[in-house]
């Protein structure tokens, strides 16, 4: 069996703007939130996606993991450091190719098609190997690791939400994926009286942006 822990990155200075990610490192919530859930990502093989933001993110939870390609988020292209109200201002049409036929790519990177065969395609490989796996990425990837291991289309990328420093799990048997768990808190609970990781790192995200609030942060976005 593989169990696969998927871990949201930390905020950066484009997540807290509802940004189409570049990249670049986390903001200094998001190195403080980072550290004070050190030792909290659980064992098993690292691994990260290559941006500086996810890299930092493992490093600062204690992790050292080998970076992979296919855990990169979503190449947006020429949108990459804009947000989605502003492309919708100056490109109302090509906003909604992209929003409403998952195989457009008008921003000149990645569709949502291609991007989610990318990381099912990784998913299929690790499907077969026993043990356990943690990996830091991007929200769009843990998004479209749900959609393929539930089989669904890629309109339903829309409808699954990430928080930063949370977790999601997946299980696979026999090669096939299952899902256990989505967007959980990455921490254990405090003890009473006493203020835990878990406590200060959501009060260090807790100023991130809502990725329910804009499909720029509740869509593929990092």
């Amino acid at each position: 069996m593989q169990r696969l822990t998927l871990i949201r990155h930390a905020t950066t200075a484009a997540v807290r703007a509802a940004a189409f990610p570049v990249d670049e490192p986390l903001d200094d919530a998001g190195r403080a939130a980072a550290s004070a859930l050190q030792g909290q990502a659980g064992r098993g093989e690292a691994l990260c996606g290559p941006s500086r933001r996810a890299r930092e993110t493992a490093r600062l939870l204690g992790l050292d993991a080998e970076p992979v390609r296919a855990l990169d988020e979503c190449d947006f292209g020429a949108w990459r450091g804009r947000t989605l109200e502003e492309l919708h201002e100056e490109q109302p049409e090509s906003v909604g190719a992209w929003l409403e036929a998952p195989g457009s790519s008008p921003h000149g990177g990645e569709s949502l098609i291609a991007f989610g065969a990318r990381v099912g395609a990784w998913l299929d490989e690790r499907a077969s190997i026993d043990g356990w796996t943690v990996a830091v990425t991007s929200g769009g990837v843990i998004r479209a690791a749900v959609v393929h291991a539930l089989g669904a289309g890629p309109e339903a990328t829309w409808r699954i939400d990430t928080t930063p420093l949370h977790a999601t799990v997946l299980h696979a048997h026999d090669g096939r994926w299952t899902v256990r768990s989505v967007n959980a808190p990455l921490a254990p609970s405090p003890k009473p009286g006493r203020s835990s990781g878990a406590e200060r790192a959501s009060r260090a995200t807790r100023s991130a942006p809502d990725s329910r609030s804009a499909p720029a942060d509740g869509g593929v976005v990092a």
